[in-house]
């Protein structure tokens, strides 16, 4: 520790730290631009100069730029001298000889760094009155705007995407005082992470096309806290709404998950709320019904004596799939995972219940100094973990910085001093990925051949575990590199998932982790699940959809109540048909039309993430509350409360006392324990801060009444909440709320994102009072014995001539059930295709315009050849979870390829 002074006050303060990190956690203001917590620094704005005098005697002092100067025993700093006041404010002067005169249209206006920084400075008058400086806009894709003109040169955009997030078509491009930021020409931005220069720039060049669609004032969107629905890494969120569609997604800081960054899918993936396909009215055979008609249909039908079951769904949350579990019975509920997907999930859960190492954070993987990939792609199953894993690779080149005397904050001089050099990564997939070239050494295989690698290095780690036998020597050479360099670690990851399909690469995994930790290494292990509450859903019940087919034809149920679930992409086509044909009636709760509510008896419309309240389990197994974002129109409500309204006309007697969301979880956690910490994580809905709630509005909310003037001009009551602290309102308390409550990060003097400094024990710390979420998982201590070793290990895959075996491919763009109902994420995602290595198609007589018969359960679809260099030989791509090929579920194991059909 040390002790400064700042302006005259004494500080204890960690050393070593910058100053302008120093200052900003302390509270202090202090303008910056070109630094930024998760970026480091670089030293090229000068916007956050300070005095710093020598001694007590020293009476002139130097100007040092603040995030270049490292804090130590004894410093004396002035921010309020007059000299650097002048000097800040002569840098923002120089910034704006350049800078256009456009803050009224501006979409970053009222919300702009630049404008917060300009007034922190104390500069309110131009004097240049020449020639600006002008710039060509470039067409970035669909979801980025480009506005060169309004640039300040702080370098943060290509220091993020370049050096941060690994893109390579983002450039600066220099000639005398004019540098450029953009692609070397128009066209769509490359990296899945692009979507954070709306955040990462201090001004208006690059903003968010999809919120200029349906352009509102930052000031006047209702928002709250929420979960990104699109994967199981659970990143959380800020949605707002207008006008009662959702306009935007930002980033809400939890150092334990997200940190500051979102992916692109989980950005702009939230169109699926504004569709024109929701479904907005009760339906009965078709036709649109009353509420009370709707409810007393389904009654009746549960009450005819036939049996009804109920099928879960992985992206609704707890409360409503316990609700749903508490209407038909625990033995009649499933929890909606397909055949395989349920197997994969509940073998994932099992090993990080009962396996020694602990399921890593996002922030665990970013702190990885030697990572181990089985089977997945994880820039397309969980791309936010994508992005903490790129930043692995540097702890182990900065393990020597301190021999060098580079603080690790240094950005410019860290880079310079690693230069090429990585941590250990090794990737073992079917295909190239995008993490492959941070990658020490990258394997493609087949899923068995994945798996076996891994029971490979377990047993080179520890020989207790089972090796595979016939193992070829590269293999086996690069199984024993693996492992030595996993042993020598300190925090070693293994990272696997259900994304290969493969039961065996996840049993590999688990030997791996427990290998490491028999050998007294803390090894981490992440298993990426599929949906935002895979995991959450296996933890509420076992049974699955072919459980629930099995169920059917033993029982004859009359009646299925279905969940925000669309079966026919959980099971093969001939399955779900026969269960239809078996069922009298299929109710459907969901808020999106699709092919199971085209089928279904009764449908009941119920809210998405940003219109309901509730509680996900992410992969990590951390348990996160959301909060409704808006009301929306009547009759359409949570999913939960249409299940209590059924369970009351039934007569049930829990739901009578099920009032609101808090009485739901609590019935959950009295009856199954391991959920019950999930009480810890969600804020009472009778939390109050002086008597009063926290407002979803900020308070320069505005056009209240207006908004409304077509309909009445009298301003009605804001609708009540009773499941959460939060109001619609913009009456409340408005100080800094507990951080699960943070609908926004706004302080006096910060308008933009970067008032988040004001909310965080320090800068790039968890938030005040700790960051949001409960884990569930946490690892059994001991030894690892042999007989807790899995040993069943596949035999090695041999190509057979003419023959293909299918293996899983997953994209960011296109395999989530939501998002692709998002136009600019529609516009990304591939169209349905079999991929397979150039070679197999020669040998094939195939070429890039042929067609083949892929087999999907009884059937087989026709797709289109795409040629992939980097798939083993004898395997073919197919691509999970695109709209229109929801057989792809159904495909499994190899299949004989017929001689190709030109187009």
């Amino acid at each position: 520790m040390a002790t400064i002074e700042i302006d005259g006050k004494e500080y204890e303060v960690e050393a070593g730290k910058n100053l302008l990190h120093v200052a900003l956690s302390l509270g202090l203001n202090l303008p910056y631009f070109c630094w930024h917590p998760a970026l480091g620094s670089v030293g090229a704005c000068r916007q956050c100069a300070v005095k710093q005098y020598k001694d007590k005697d020293d009476q002139h002092g130097r100007l040092v730029m603040a995030c270049m100067t490292p804090v130590s025993d004894g410093m004396r700093i002035t921010v309020e001298d007059p000299e650097s006041k002048t000097f800040r404010a002569t840098v923002i002067e120089s910034l704006m000889t350049n800078h256009p005169h456009d803050c009224p249209i501006c979409d970053e206006g009222g919300e702009c760094h630049l404008q917060d920084m300009t007034v922190m400075s104390g500069h309110n008058y131009r004097d240049y009155r020449f020639k600006k400086r002008t710039f060509n806009n470039q067409y970035l894709g669909p979801h980025i705007n480009h506005e060169m003109n309004r640039c300040i040169t702080c370098y943060r955009c290509v220091r993020f995407y370049r050096d941060y997030a690994g893109g390579r078509d983002l450039d600066e491009y220099a000639s005398k005082n004019h540098v450029y930021f953009g692609r070397f020409e128009d066209g769509v931005l490359e990296s899945e992470f692009s979507g954070n220069l709306v955040e990462v720039c201090p001004t208006g060049v690059f903003t968010d096309k999809e919120l200029k669609k349906h352009y509102t004032r930052k000031w006047d969107l209702q928002t709250a806290p929420s979960i990104c629905v699109h994967c199981g890494v659970g990143c959380n969120i800020i949605p707002g709404e207008r006008y009662g569609q959702l306009r935007r997604i930002l980033n809400r800081y939890n150092s334990e998950v997200n940190g500051y960054f979102l992916c692109d899918r989980g950005r702009f993936g939230y169109e699926f709320v504004n569709s024109s396909e929701r479904i907005r009215e009760p339906k009965l055979s078709s036709d649109v019904a009353s509420k009370s008609d709707a409810i007393s249909q389904i009654v009746g039908w549960l009450k005819d004596g036939k049996g009804a079951i109920g099928i879960g769904s992985p992206r609704a949350s707890l409360e409503s799939n316990f609700a749903l579990r508490e209407l038909v019975g625990k033995d009649r509920f499933f929890n909606g995972l397909g055949v395989k997907e349920n197997r994969l999930a509940s073998l994932a859960l099992k090993i990080l219940r009962e396996g020694p190492a602990r399921s890593a954070s996002l922030n665990d993987a970013e702190k990885a100094d030697a990572v181990l990939v089985l089977g997945e792609d994880v820039t397309q199953t969980a791309p936010m973990l994508a992005l903490k894993l790129r930043q692995s690779v540097r702890n182990v080149p900065m393990e020597s910085l301190s021999q060098a005397n580079i603080p690790q904050w240094h950005d410019g001089a860290v880079r310079e001093f690693a230069q090429d050099s990585k941590g250990p990564f090794f990737i073992a997939s079917v295909k190239a990925t995008r993490l492959d070239d941070i990658a020490t050494e990258t394997y493609r295989l087949a899923p068995s051949d994945i798996a076996r690698l891994g029971f490979a290095v377990a047993h080179h780690i520890d020989e207790s575990a089972p090796a595979p036998s016939g193992l070829d020597q590269e293999t086996e050479e690069a199984a024993k590199r693996i492992a030595e360099v996993l042993k020598n670690a300190k925090k070693p990851l293994v990272v696997s998932g259900t994304g290969s399909g493969e039961s065996a690469v996840l049993e590999a995994a688990a030997n791996v982790s427990r290998a490491l930790c028999s050998s007294g290494v803390q090894a981490g292990i992440s298993l990426n699940f599929p949906e935002c509450n895979s995991l959450g859903v296996s933890m509420l019940e076992e049974k699955g959809l072919e459980e629930a087919l099995e169920y059917v034809n033993a029982n004859h149920p009359a009646t299925v109540i279905v969940l925000e679930i669309d079966l026919y992409r959980r099971g093969a086509l001939e399955e779900i048909d026969r269960l239809f044909e078996e069922v009298s009636q299929i109710s459907c709760i969901d808020h999106l039309e699709n092919r199971t509510t085209a089928n279904a008896s009764a449908i009941l419309p119920c809210g998405t993430f940003a219109e309901s309240d509730g509680t996900m389990v992410n992969s990590e197994g951390r348990v996160q509350a959301f909060y409704q974002v808006f009301v929306p129109p009547d009759p359409i409500q949570e999913s939960w409360r249409w299940i209590r309204d059924l369970l009351l006309e039934t007569g049930n007697a829990k739901a009578k006392s099920w009032n609101d969301l808090d009485d739901v979880l609590e019935s959950l956690a009295s009856e199954i324990p391991d959920l019950a910490p999930a009480l810890d994580a969600v804020v009472s809905a009778d939390f109050r801060i002086a008597g009063q709630k926290i407002p979803r509005q900020p308070h320069r909310y505005s056009g209240r009444t207006a908004m409304r003037a077509n309909i009445d001009i009298h301003e009605p009551k804001p609708p009540q909440d009773p499941d959460s602290p939060l109001a619609f309102s913009m009456e409340g308390f408005h100080g800094k709320p507990p951080s699960g409550l943070a609908s926004r990060f706004w302080a006096p003097g910060w308008n933009s994102v970067q008032s988040l400094n004001k909310f965080q024990e320090e800068v790039g710390g968890p938030m005040r009072g700790g960051d949001p979420g409960k884990r569930l998982l946490e690892p059994i201590p001991g030894e690892a014995s042999p007989g807790q070793y899995y040993s069943s290990i596949p035999a090695a895959f041999s190509p057979e001539e003419g023959h293909l075996l299918i293996a899983h491919v997953h994209h960011i763009f296109g395999s989530d059930e939501l998002s692709v109902h998002s136009p600019g994420i529609d516009e990304l995602r591939p169209r349905p295709y079999v991929a397979i290595h150039p070679e197999d198609a020669k040998q094939c007589g195939l070429d890039e315009e042929s067609e083949i018969d892929v087999p999907a359960g009884e059937n087989s679809v026709t797709l289109k050849v795409t040629f992939e260099n980097s798939l083993p030989r004898g395997v073919a791509g197919i691509p999970m979870g695109l709209p229109e090929f929801p057989e792809a579920v159904a495909m499994s194991g190899s299949f004989k390829v017929q001689q190709g059909v030109k187009q």
